[in-house]
């Protein structure tokens, strides 16, 4: 699920990055005295004003949906499982005797370390 919002994710931002980058700003109006006012055809007679700003509102929308999303599930990956507190008595007691301690020597193996002899060739 968090993978699949990641990739709707990245591709808002992709389409929000193209969509700004088709808008034109406040000072191209200018020069649509001169000639350029037929380029603004293609999204109808009111240009692509309308078109292109609600589409960027949607999107962007859509954008802080998904960062929402996507820091909910960081949060709750972050989070502790909720079976946490106090071990019982009796499992401490049983994980504790489980376990051999050093002192009593069952474990088999010979704890003396090996003496080298003298050949006394000097």
């Amino acid at each position: 699920m968090q993978v699949a919002i990641l990739m709707i994710h990245v591709a808002i931002a992709i389409a929000l990055v193209v969509l700004i980058l088709l808008q034109q700003g406040k000072g191209a109006d200018a020069g649509a005295s001169f000639g350029g006012g037929a380029s603004q055809t293609v999204f109808g007679s009111s240009g692509s004003g309308n078109f292109l700003s609600r589409a960027t509102g949607l999107l962007a929308a859509a954008f802080f949906v998904t960062s929402l999303a996507l820091a909910y599930f960081a949060s709750q990956a972050g989070q502790a499982p909720e079976e946490t507190g106090i071990p019982d008595a009796e499992l401490v007691e049983q994980q504790q005797n489980a376990v051999p301690s050093l002192d009593e020597g069952s474990s088999g193996m010979d704890n003396t370390a090996p003496v080298l002899e003298d050949s006394g060739s000097n």
